[in-house]
């Protein structure tokens, strides 16, 4: 169903579940109109963590709105891919208003789970409202001693009980995430330590150390954003994937331009593996603020020579380059996410210094530093981007870092995209013009 409140035309709809099953109908009206509508050029975005479907839309309506004065003359189509994942309602999005929930946890303990956040975790584990209930008491009441830590950890391994496994892995390492096996006290505070950080930037060193249930919101946070990231790796190969050869064979002069922020960048990557073979209609993809391994393309992994990235060679099938835009200011990726990426095993202390840099490359994220150990990836900062024609194939780093700065704590620059800058770098991407 389009959006009445769109403002480029034409725009489609495509709804997936957490299984990749996508609604027929909204289907089945975008291959059976999109080439009456005369489109040349299909733009299609994935979201990354968001709640419902208006704060996908109103994200697309933004990032879309620009791109018609950008390329007046080409013959373009916006579809908004909608899937379920989930976002904590206390994070800000930036050029958006602040919400009730960000600006009551202010003045709340920063562990208090508000009641949007509370709902959104009972549809991401449906059948879990005990456990969800037992967690946010604890978070309010954040007994002493360690036995509290030690029941919270048990509660979220609860949570994603019956998720591992579910969806591939970034990389062919084995093992799971250090934070559902290492002790939670330990993995609270190395949260805590990474927010006490973060709030107080080139700080002096502090007496003591902050209280570790100031990390158990973030284990919180990241356990559910394992979920979502295993998800969208499901919805791209088993959903978004198997659609594009399904709009290949209905509409095949049609140019299909697959765009991702945060676990959508996941989403279209991972539709690479689901596209069916001898399909060529994906002419680029652009991934902005990916949050996934930046080792997943990689043929052989630096630390591990005989194991590879989950989508080896998968850049391959675009005919066109794979464009990831980065940013060191993104502290969801520069900072959690390598501490709730590293697997079990890895004992290095996290304390001090950027995350990322503290823990080594193993475990960094592609919208933090872009796509790493892939001969021949081109490497470039904004203005060279847009000051001429990117490469034709390959991989190409966009440093973005110019225009994704702005953002708080937790999550940093992470939601930052909506730029004209990062408009123009898409339809670079796909020589739109």
């Amino acid at each position: 169903m389009a959006d009445p409140g769109m403002s480029v035309t034409p725009y489609w709809e495509l709804t997936f579940d957490a299984d990749g099953d996508v609604d027929r109908p909204e289907r089945d009206r975008l291959v059976a109109q999109v080439t009456d509508r005369g489109v040349r050029d299909l733009i299609v975005f994935a979201h990354g963590w968001n709640n419902d479907r208006s704060g996908a839309t109103a994200l697309y309506r933004r990032f879309f709105a620009p791109i018609p004065k950008l390329a007046p003359g080409a013959r373009l189509g916006y579809v908004g891919v909608i899937w379920p994942s989930m976002r904590f309602s206390d994070e800000p999005i930036p050029d958006l208003p602040r919400s009730v929930a960000a600006v009551e946890a202010e003045a709340a303990p920063r562990p208090a789970l508000d009641k949007d956040t509370r709902r959104a975790l009972l549809e991401a584990f449906p059948g879990r409202t005990t456990v969800l209930d037992r967690l946010a008491r604890l978070l309010d009441e954040r007994p002493g001693g360690p036995e509290g830590l030690t029941e919270f950890g048990r509660l979220v391994r609860l949570l994603v009980d019956g998720q591992r496994g579910l969806g591939a892995a970034d990389t062919e390492e084995e093992g799971e995430p250090a934070v559902f096996t290492r002790d939670p006290a330990t993995v609270c505070e190395e949260f805590a330590e990474a927010l006490d950080a973060l709030d107080s930037p080139g700080a002096t060193a502090r007496f003591g150390v902050p209280n570790p249930w100031d990390g158990a919101k973030e284990l919180l946070r990241q356990a559910t954003y394992y979920t979502m990231k295993r998800r969208a790796g499901t919805v791209g190969e088993h959903g978004l994937g198997p659609l594009v050869g399904r709009l290949a064979d209905a509409a095949p002069g049609v140019r299909v331009h697959l765009v991702g922020h945060s676990f959508g960048g996941r989403l279209v990557a991972f539709a690479l593996r689901g596209l069916p073979g001898g399909v060529r209609a994906v002419k680029s993809v652009t991934l902005l603020q990916g949050a996934f391994s930046h080792y997943a393309f990689a043929a052989r992994l630096p630390h591990e020579p005989d194991r590879a990235g989950a989508l080896k060679d998968r850049q391959r099938r675009i005919d066109g380059p794979l464009v990831c835009c980065h940013s060191r200011f993104d502290s969801a990726l520069g900072t959690f996410y390598p501490l709730a990426s590293r697997l079990s095993g890895d004992d290095r202390s996290c304390a001090g210094g950027e995350i990322a840099a503290v823990l080594g490359p193993q475990w960094g994220a592609l919208g933090h530093d872009g796509v790493q150990a892939v001969p021949g990836t081109a490497r470039l900062d904004l203005a060279a981007a847009l000051g001429g024609p990117l490469p034709a194939s390959g991989c190409v780093n966009v440093d973005a870092a110019a225009v994704v700065r702005r953002g708080g704590p937790p999550t940093g620059a992470h939601s930052d995209i909506v730029h004209p800058e990062l408009a123009r770098v898409v339809l670079a991407a796909g020589r739109i013009t």
